[in-house]
């Protein structure tokens, strides 16, 4: 039986990709890989993560890994403010899985500066039961440590526990741990897997 369940902080919550983002402006094939990479090659992306950074910081992380796309770059951004969305609208969800007697938890790789200046990215965070941020531990996912820790300082027994991301890799450790791990893309996946675990 499920009783614990562990979200990773970031863009399904978010409901919101930058490649999404991209696609819909008309980037495509090789110049739509060159640019989503500043999300993970940049050091000044790795420092401040998504939310944390103002429209033209983004703008220019982009611009940063493919210099020669700037023109292109900046006209799929003209007009747009507020460019990264918030997480609100996974709050009622979390309440209503409180509510019927589930603790929420979450573990994320989430950037300190993100942390410390952006409650937009990290709103939901208040309405759970704690978590961690991994990079204060100095260990991040896939990491096995992570979980070791988490299962440590919730008194998780790993049966019960269900671990959620975006991204494949990251659940590779806790399934070594015996965690339950769903891979998903957005929240009505979420919800339709976590159904399959006996969670309604």
């Amino acid at each position: 039986m499920i009783k614990t369940i562990i979200f990773d902080i970031g863009n399904v919550l978010a409901d919101f990709t930058w490649k999404e983002f991209l696609e819909e402006k008309g980037c495509t094939g090789e110049e739509l890989e060159r640019i989503t990479q500043a999300t993970i090659m940049s050091e000044e992306w790795n420092e401040y993560d998504r939310g944390a950074m103002t429209d033209e910081e983004i703008v220019q992380c982009f611009i940063n890994n493919a210099p020669d796309l700037e023109a292109k770059i900046r006209s799929y951004f003209a007009n747009v403010k507020g460019i990264v969305s918030r997480n609100d609208y996974a709050i009622p969800w979390i309440k209503e899985l409180k509510q019927k007697g589930y603790q929420v938890l979450y573990l994320s790789n989430f950037s300190r500066k993100a942390e410390e200046d952006c409650a937009d990215a990290l709103d939901f965070i208040p309405y759970t039961d704690g978590g961690i941020l991994s990079y204060k531990e100095k260990v991040i996912k896939p990491m096995p440590e992570i979980y070791q820790l988490l299962i440590d300082r919730y008194h998780l027994v790993p049966d019960e526990c269900v671990f959620m991301d975006d991204t494949e890799k990251n659940l590779t450790g806790a399934s070594e741990f015996g965690i339950h791990t769903i891979h998903f893309k957005n929240q009505s996946q979420a919800i339709d897997e976590l159904r399959k675990l006996g969670v309604n």
